[in-house]
């Protein structure tokens, strides 16, 4: 057969894998195997919880000594096997959400007081003929080239950092493009908004009243 994780998830690699007939391995009634723990796996079309004491009631018309136990579905079983693994991982995500969150409550901040302390700046920009267009496209340009930097940086070190969580991913590649591309969005998006907001702000002060200040 193909490669098959027989031992749980939680091995990295696949082992090689070799099904034999069930007489080789437990032997025939007159030359009886070693003792051994057979598992039963039975595909089910309907609700497996259902399809539990059929099985059990066919195993004991075979032989009404043979113990049955530790009856569950598949489903419950990988659960079960995953139950350490998704605890780490909801915890782990617990505060990779929080630190995503300080990391866009910190974008924002920064470029927000920064566009705001260009306010004079912006207002003489337009006393001297400046269009409302294009002095908004100067600082949402200026503020998504530094997020686009940070970003950048940043996906490079979550690349490298990703081989810590290869072993705690099944299904999911560490890196995951739809995860690197929405937390990218999300940065870029905010720090747009946080030039945005400021600078069309900044826009409508009259210009005169900057001048004067000046």
């Amino acid at each position: 057969m193909g490669d098959v994780k027989q031992r749980g998830l939680k091995v990295a690699e696949p082992v090689a894998t070799l099904y034999v007939p069930l007489t080789q391995v437990f032997g025939t009634a007159d030359e009886p195997g070693p003792p051994l723990t057979l598992s039963l796996v039975a595909r089910a079309h309907s609700q497996p919880s259902r399809l539990a004491p059929s099985i059990i009631n066919v195993i004991h018309a075979l032989d009404p000594e043979l113990p049955v136990k530790n009856v569950i579905t598949m489903e419950d079983f990988i659960d079960d096997s995953l139950t350490d693994s998704r605890f780490n991982m909801l915890l782990l995500a617990a505060f990779a959400g929080l630190a995503l969150l300080l990391a866009a409550v910190g974008t924002y901040s920064v470029l927000s007081y920064s566009v705001r302390g260009r306010m004079q700046e912006i207002s003489i920009r337009m006393a001297l003929g400046a269009q409302r267009g294009d002095v908004l496209r100067l600082i949402l340009g200026q503020g998504v080239r530094f997020a686009l930097l940070g970003a950048g940086v940043g996906l490079v070190a979550a690349w490298l950092l990703t081989r810590l969580l290869v072993g705690q991913l099944f299904g999911v590649k560490a890196t995951d493009p739809m995860t690197f591309t929405g937390v990218t969005a999300l940065i870029i998006f905010v720090a747009t908004a946080a030039c945005y907001v400021p600078a069309r702000r900044a826009t409508k002060v009259d210009p005169l009243v900057a001048l004067r200040y000046e």
